[in-house]
């Protein structure tokens, strides 16, 4: 929020947004994201955890039972999960 002289505040869109990462596990191995996406809430991060994947997935030449197993967990950037997706079930 910004307040400006005279007393009026403005909501500046980036303090209404939340950057979220979306890390890719299996228990073994982990692949992180250091970029990270702003969302305005936890919603928008699952609909763009499901673009991600399904990007993901098109573009990789493996066969899909080769990520069984993975999961692509939704993390806030305190490093707390908020959701964890699936890989192979975000596809049914």
């Amino acid at each position: 929020m910004t307040t400006v002289a005279g007393g009026a505040t403005f909501v500046n869109i980036s303090d209404r947004l939340m950057r979220c990462f979306f890390h890719l596990v299996n228990g073994a191995e982990t692949i992180l994201d250091d970029t990270g996406v702003d969302v305005p809430n936890l919603d928008g991060a699952k609909a763009s955890a499901l673009r991600a994947i399904s990007e993901l997935l098109r573009e990789s030449d493996d066969v899909l039972q080769d990520w069984a197993g993975w999961q692509l967990h939704i993390v806030c950037s305190r490093g707390n999960i908020l959701a964890s997706i699936p890989l192979c079930a975000s596809l049914h």
